[in-house]
């Protein structure tokens, strides 16, 4: 039996990168899943191609109103919420000194308000089921330093899942963190951080920069009843770079 049957899933950010490949992979494994993200044209198409069960809601993450009109929505098309992966993310390659206020809030809106909106939006309708997985997409950057802004928030995430976990066990509710490392993503691939990436490659014990799917297969383990009895903990996916 595929691991998700019967579940519902939303997944933000999700029209490319790794969010795209967690909604490929848990459509794959008999979830019904809502992709959500700012990129219109990308989110429908990759909706479309996935078929019947994902459908594409335009949401911005940092918005308490569209986080509601993506869960009623969701509760309308599918009746449930089983899970939610909060994805969506940003960086900014900037310096402490060239980084602007406006960037920073940008980062911390995206990164994450959104997830603290995501939890507290999901929650009640998870608490009327008994149960859910809440899987928040943090990064190794959540665990050591890395950019200015883009590690504030994800130790953030890192923070808020703990304490997630701990008011929401009580309803059957699982809340964990996953922290990606170098993964093949349009965000590293951005200006000239392309060279600088393969470059970085070399340190990274297992010798190479991950695939998206490589990620998604442990966001589907946290997201499935696999995962049962892991709640409040990190998962790293980063080639052994926190290991050193």
């Amino acid at each position: 039996m595929a691991k998700l049957d019967g579940k519902v899933a939303i997944i933000t950010g999700a029209s490319q990168g790794m969010g795209a490949s967690h909604a490929r992979l848990f459509v794959s494994e008999g979830a019904k899943v809502v992709i959500t993200d700012i990129n219109e044209e990308k989110g429908r198409a990759l909706a479309d191609d996935l078929g019947d069960n994902a459908v594409f809601i335009k949401q911005d993450v940092a918005s308490e109103d569209d986080w509601q009109k993506v869960v009623d929505q969701t509760v309308d098309k599918f009746g449930k919420i089983d899970i939610l992966v909060n994805n969506a993310g940003i960086s900014f390659n900037k310096s402490l000194a060239e980084i602007t206020t406006a960037d920073y809030l940008k980062i911390f809106q995206i990164n994450q308000l959104s997830v603290f909106l995501g939890m507290k939006t999901v929650a009640p309708v998870m608490e009327k089921n008994g149960a859910g997985s809440i899987v928040n997409v943090s990064s190794m950057n959540g665990l050591v330093g890395g950019a200015i802004g883009y590690t504030d928030t994800k130790f953030a995430v890192r923070g808020m899942t703990k304490a997630a976990a701990l008011q929401l066990a009580h309803s059957g509710i699982r809340v964990n963190s996953v922290h990606p490392g170098v993964i093949s993503t349009p965000m590293i691939h951005q200006g000239d951080s392309e060279a600088v990436i393969k470059e970085f490659a070399k340190a990274i014990p297992l010798q190479r920069v991950a695939e998206p799917e490589e990620v998604s297969k442990m966001v589907l383990f946290l997201a499935s009843d696999d995962a049962s009895y892991s709640t409040g903990s990190e998962f790293v996916v980063d080639g052994g770079l926190t290991a050193q």
